[in-house]
């Protein structure tokens, strides 16, 4: 099964999900801009409207959407719009990119769940939206961390 996450800089949400039980591969990439197999520079300029985003292949019996979406919400900050740390721009923004109702539905319980939770001061802001087009990014993107280190 298929999964695509927004959650900052797509190097850091690739190393977390490659190294989670469960997930078969990740690509990162760009995806939800209005400009057909961007650049890294183009979508740098914040000009395309994609997101860096890492497109996870899992095996449902060895992890659920449930727990993804749990990596996904542990391990950056929902509630800042277009920006994680110091990284700014729409394309860091917090992202669901559901592949079906069923993600859909899963993904808005969990928001509403950890909005009314009170771990956050602020409300989340993370955009949940049907998964359009995903662009593979240049392959010196792929798996960064590991070929490169921190």
């Amino acid at each position: 099964m298929k999964a695509t996450f927004g959650a900052g800089c797509f190097w850091h949400v690739e190393d977390l999900f490659r190294k989670t039980k469960g997930v078969k591969s990740t690509k990162v990439g760009y995806i939800g801009g209005n400009l057909a197999n961007p650049t890294y520079e183009e979508v740098c300029s914040d000009q395309t409207g994609h997101a860096e985003a890492v497109e996870i292949e899992y095996d449902p019996n060895e992890i659920s959407y449930e727990e993804l979406l749990n990596v996904f919400w542990n391990n950056h900050d929902p509630t800042t719009l277009n920006r994680q740390g110091p990284d700014v721009g729409k394309q860091y923004r917090s992202a669901i990119f559901f592949h079906d109702e069923s993600q859909k539905e899963m993904a808005q319980k969990s928001k509403e769940g950890l909005d009314s939770s009170g771990k956050f001061s602020k409300p989340i802001v993370t955009e949940i939206v049907p998964s359009p087009t995903f662009y593979k990014a240049e392959e010196y993107h792929q798996k960064y961390f590991q070929k490169h280190g921190w």
